[in-house]
């Protein structure tokens, strides 16, 4: 069954889950013990922290794992509790993660201003720099967008953060192994990452910290993770990451080359057998590989059954829940209608994909546009 629907989860890469399986045999030493069996564990722990730590161009010290983007996003965004100022800058295409919290937070008095996008997806930067005010202690912007892949202006809105001495955070879950990433050179002071989303396992994930930044522990128990996330690691999860992030970097170039050439060929044929079809992602500054496309003349609901049954795996731009299709707020932010809303599909393809698996899913969607279309 043709998969398309990576920038949901992505599956194992077959040396990960070789290591994964190797480590839950033999890896059960508890880090934490001073004994044999501990160190050889905390060895791994250790590998994986310099491999996820030289994927995106920083200090080990300043990468904590925690289990995956959300939890990162959490220690992140109930620091504020902590601070001074208590304003939040973000954009209204976050994902729950960020926006959930932020809704929980205004409850022990913290404030939010939460900015538009234009019609691409984009946050203005003008926007930015006029939310700012002398309470604001955090702007979180995602690196990328998961349903349409665009990406943010990062480096200009770290540059305004730094002007006016805030912390900038990023969520950038859907970065890693598409295109390159340098936190260093995107000037963030903290940015999350999320294992299944490059080929590694799930309920694992690493969060940048500067060095400078200081933070309190939203888990709280033993001293793991320089005492920011307490709780035994999960020795093969980690290692599992790490091993992941290696090969996201090293095959980066190849693997943008090739998800950009799957994605291209898509367009083109959609086009070609569907020229009503609308594209909400961006060539000019997406994601290699992600496609969000609205197709007016079907609903997402109708097309997603219609897909599994010829066993191809997508998804809806919309969230579906109990047979009900309700719009994206991602998509309803970039002014896209109710109406179309329903109406789109996202195909995120994956490393695996292949060109005949592109013209499969396009004649399916040509079929069953044909036959349930109204």
């Amino acid at each position: 069954m043709p998969y398309f629907d990576h920038s949901a989860t992505t599956p194992l890469h077959p040396e990960v889950l070789n290591l994964i399986h190797r480590l839950n045999k033999d890896a059960f030493g508890n880090p934490s013990s001073t004994h044999r069996f501990g160190k050889s564990s905390r060895v791994f722990i250790e590998t994986a922290r310099k491999q996820m730590a030289d994927g995106i161009g920083c200090s080990p010290y300043e990468i904590i794992f925690t289990g995956g983007g959300t939890e990162s996003n959490n220690l992140v965004l109930w620091n504020i509790l902590f601070q001074k100022r208590k304003h939040i800058i973000t954009s209204a295409i976050e994902h729950p993660a960020v926006l959930d919290v932020i809704r929980h937070l205004k409850e022990f008095g913290v404030t939010a201003t939460i900015l538009p996008v234009d019609r691409s997806g984009r946050v203005l930067l003008n926007k930015v720099h006029d939310a700012i005010t002398k309470d604001t202690g955090l702007i979180t912007i995602m690196a990328a967008n998961n349903e349409t892949g665009v990406i943010q202006p990062i480096q200009e809105i770290s540059q305004i953060a730094k002007r006016h001495h805030i912390p900038f955070h990023s969520d950038g879950v859907q970065t890693l192994g598409k295109i390159p990433v340098s936190v260093n050179e995107l000037g963030v002071d903290m940015m999350s990452f999320s294992a299944h989303k490059f080929y590694g396992p799930k309920g694992v994930g690493a969060l940048y910290i500067k060095k400078e930044i200081k933070l309190k522990p939203h888990i709280i128990g033993g001293g793991q993770e320089r005492n920011l996330r307490a709780g035994t690691e999960n020795i093969s999860g980690i290692a599992g990451l790490g091993l992941a992030a290696k090969l996201s970097a090293k095959h980066q170039r190849e693997r943008e080359k090739h998800l950009s050439t799957l994605a291209t060929q898509f367009h083109n044929n959609l086009n070609d057998v569907y020229p009503e079809a609308v594209f909400n992602s961006s060539i000019d500054f997406g994601l290699p590989g992600i496609v969000n496309v609205t197709l007016p003349n079907v609903t997402s609901d109708i097309m997603l059954i219609h897909l599994d049954m010829k066993g191809f795996a997508v998804s809806s731009g919309s969230a579906c829940s109990s047979g009900i299709v309700k719009p994206s707020p991602v998509l309803k932010a970039m002014g896209v209608s109710n109406a179309m809303n329903i109406r789109t599909l996202r195909i995120s393809f994956g490393r695996d994909n292949t060109l005949s698996e592109v013209d499969e899913l396009t004649h399916a969607i040509e079929d069953i546009l044909k036959k349930h279309g109204r």
